[in-house]
């Protein structure tokens, strides 16, 4: 809802907004002069000419209920965002599985250093431009499109980007082949081009029987339209890799995001930046200044020669390929601070999530945030610490109803734990798309306060 809102608001329009916690984000929305109420009631509607929710609003939600009563229009998140897409004739939508944020980010700082005055809406806070939103005068739009259920479907793409295709939000999508036609009909909808990962099989079937759109590729393979050559890990967090465009070399590209997939992250980038009209110079300066968005492997701080990172990775595949890369970073020992996102996806990826967090060198967990779900699949962190060797969590009221509004009381003895356990030359990461975030930040003020 943020970029949302800093879109609007820079529009002129009058907003007011809820929810159920304090957070950096109601913080960053009350400076810029909208009021915002923690707690969501009825009258919290009142004066409104247009209502919006996100689909993790629950249906016995007062709030909502009230706003379904009242006549006036009520539209889900991605309706709304949908029809801001519609407003530009060069919206790049985003989409795929895992990498979403950070290459709408990169695109935005790409095109943002080449001076073309985007309109952007990224799932994560990129610092170039203040936040998650923004709002330009030229007929380009980037917009990160997310799959879960079917939201990306209501966006106007002029040109539909697909990094890759994985099997989530089972919940709703059953199976793999549904993933598949869901983003078949995205890259149906695209007016001017495709812009797809050709390495990935699901993608390429995803896309099959499309006519009428330019096509461009992205991969490591050098049939690709774009491709990368002489990829070079420099340092812990620096790749260098030879950027060519149909068998020309474009020149070398540095990244200062670690792990292969932000290479095809950056391919998809190059290629999205150039279809937009940015010179390679800039495409190479934006990606040398980029930094990585918000919870994107993003450094939180080093206390008592322990550094603190937090990471939005919250599906098994994702918490792979970032462990993986912080593994090969040379610390003593990676730890892994996970909270598991929704019922559904902790118990239907159970194993695969088991796999991903047996890869650093200490894995700990907390309480399952069920966010939009009750736990009707009788899951808990326990299920998960017992598949994974040597795995530390600490015991929960299994008989309460555990759903977004829940404070998670053991994010303190999570902090205990790592400031007691951990040494110097430790990476500690959280990860999770939840609020695990905050555990990060406790970790470095009480590493701190141990001075």
């Amino acid at each position: 809802m943020y970029p949302l809102a800093q879109i609007l608001h820079s529009q002129g329009y009058y907003l007011t907004g809820s929810d159920n916690n304090e957070t950096e984000t109601l913080d960053a929305v009350r400076k810029m002069g909208i009021p915002v109420f923690v707690g969501q009631r009825a009258e919290n509607i009142e004066g409104a000419d247009l209502i919006v929710h996100t689909a993790a609003i629950m249906a016995d939600n007062p709030e909502l209920i009230a706003s379904k009563a009242s006549g006036v229009p009520v539209l889900e998140r991605s309706e709304l965002l949908g029809i801001v897409t519609s407003w530009y004739d060069n919206a790049i939508c985003v989409s795929g599985t895992h990498g979403k944020t950070t290459t709408t980010s990169m695109i935005t700082q790409i095109l943002y250093t080449a001076g073309i005055d985007l309109s952007a809406f990224i799932g994560g806070k990129l610092p170039c431009i203040g936040g998650s939103g923004r709002a330009g005068k030229s007929d380009i739009m980037v917009c990160e499109s997310c799959e879960f259920v079917d939201t990306f479907l209501k966006l106007y793409p002029d040109a539909a980007v697909i990094l890759n295709i994985d099997e989530d939000h089972l919940d709703y999508f059953k199976n793999l082949e549904n993933i598949i036609k869901s983003f078949h009909k995205f890259a149906s909808k695209a007016t001017k081009a495709l812009i797809i990962n050709g390495d990935d099989a699901n993608t390429l079937k995803a896309i099959e029987g499309i006519e009428g759109k330019r096509l461009i590729t992205f991969g490591l393979d050098s049939k690709n339209d774009y491709y990368a050559l002489n990829i070079t890990r420099v340092s812990g967090m620096e790749t260098e890799f030879d950027a060519y465009r149909k068998g020309e070399l474009l020149g070398k590209i540095t990244l200062h995001v670690a792990g292969m997939h932000n290479v095809m992250n950056a391919l998809a980038a190059i290629a999205s930046a150039d279809y937009a009209g940015a010179a390679f110079s800039d495409i190479q300066k934006g990606l040398s200044d980029f930094r990585g968005a918000g919870r994107r492997f993003e450094l939180i701080g080093k206390e008592k020669g322990i550094t603190i990172a937090d990471d939005y990775a919250h599906h098994p595949t994702e918490l792979s390929v970032t462990l993986k890369a912080a593994m090969d970073m040379g610390y003593k020992n990676v730890w892994a601070v996970f909270q598991p996102f929704t019922f559904s996806r902790t118990s239907i990826l159970l194993d695969d999530f088991a796999k991903a967090l047996s890869i650093p060198d200490k894995a700990v967990l907390t309480d399952i945030m069920g966010s939009r779900e009750k736990n009707t699949y009788n899951i808990f962190t326990r299920n998960l610490a017992e598949k994974i060797d040597g795995c530390v969590y600490f015991p929960q009221d299994e008989s309460a109803e555990y759903t977004d509004t829940r404070k998670y009381q053991n994010f303190d003895d999570v902090c205990n734990y790592v400031c007691e356990n951990a040494q110097d030359g430790d990476l500690v990461i959280t990860l999770g798309c939840g609020d695990v975030y905050k555990v990060a930040k406790m970790i470095l003020k009480k590493l701190k306060d141990k001075g």
